[in-house]
């Protein structure tokens, strides 16, 4: 890959990771519509591991809370609300991580298809538009019970379809059971540590099975700008999700799911 390439790459990752657009289907769709050669699997490796830096440290205190409180809660110390919220990221992470080993070879194949990736985008833009225009918007991430984890991590093992969104998802339905737009988008990237963590170690335990070449300073260098990236759309994320709601990130899932069927099935 060329140096325009990996920029390219490095930056849609980071920029997509964390927004309710689905950075999968970005991935997915990056070689079909520029015609360049699929970035490969050791790529996508490095541009997660990336992501999941970006988040670890911008929500670094908060784990360490979150590790210390759920830790004593084990040991039977005092039960707190960051240990209640550690059970939460348990409980969510668990059905996504079930969904994805038992149908990972179906979703790499069958479902990576543009026309999927174009009616998930617009069915669950929509629903988004519907939980942000419905919800409550007055409880924390620390209230979540361990019904409102599930729900929310039976959204995650959803968006494993391409297209549907992680975190866009995980919003939804944290929206709908009626946390602030902050506290769903807080919880939908606390709970993206486990499960990046996850698929990207799933992931490099694929690469050791062939052979594969190695570009270090290719990764290094989109695992770096991945990080960067993702970091800075976290933190504006964060601070102007309040002030203007989930409204342009639906209208660019229309926009985006009614170009995929213009291109891949009206003008065919």
């Amino acid at each position: 890959m060329d140096l325009i390439q990996l920029i390219i790459l490095a930056l849609l990752q980071g920029f997509t990771e964390f927004l309710p657009i689905s950075s999968s289907a970005h991935l997915i769709l990056l070689p079909i519509l520029t015609g360049w050669k699929d970035q490969g699997l050791v790529y996508d490796v490095a541009v997660h591991f990336g992501s999941l830096f970006a988040v670890v440290w911008y929500f670094r205190e908060d784990i360490k809370k979150v590790l210390f409180a759920w830790f004593s809660s084990v040991l039977g110390g005092e039960k707190t609300e960051d240990s209640h919220l550690g059970w939460a990221v348990i409980i969510g992470t668990i059905p996504a991580v079930i969904v994805g080993l038992i149908l990972k070879d179906y979703i790499e194949t069958t479902l990576r298809s543009p026309l999927v990736i174009a009616t998930t985008t617009i069915v669950f833009g929509l629903l988004l538009w519907y939980a942000d225009r419905t919800a409550s918007h007055i409880r924390t991430e620390k209230t979540l019970s361990v019904k409102d984890a599930l729900f929310i991590g039976l959204a995650q093992a959803i968006a494993l379809i391409p297209g549907t969104s992680r975190s866009g998802i995980t919003m939804t339905a944290g929206l709908m059971l009626g946390l602030t737009r902050q506290a769903a988008a807080r919880f939908s990237f606390l709970l993206s540590i486990p499960i990046i963590l996850a698929a990207a170690g799933l992931k490099s335990k694929d690469l050791f099975t062939g052979e594969v070449t190695m570009d270090w300073f290719g990764l290094g260098f989109v695992t770096l700008l991945s990080a960067l990236s993702a970091y800075l759309c976290i933190y504006f994320f964060l601070k102007l999700i309040n002030q203007i709601g989930m409204l342009p990130f639906v209208i660019y899932r229309l926009l985006l799911g009614g170009f995929l069927f213009w291109m891949f099935l009206f003008n065919h």
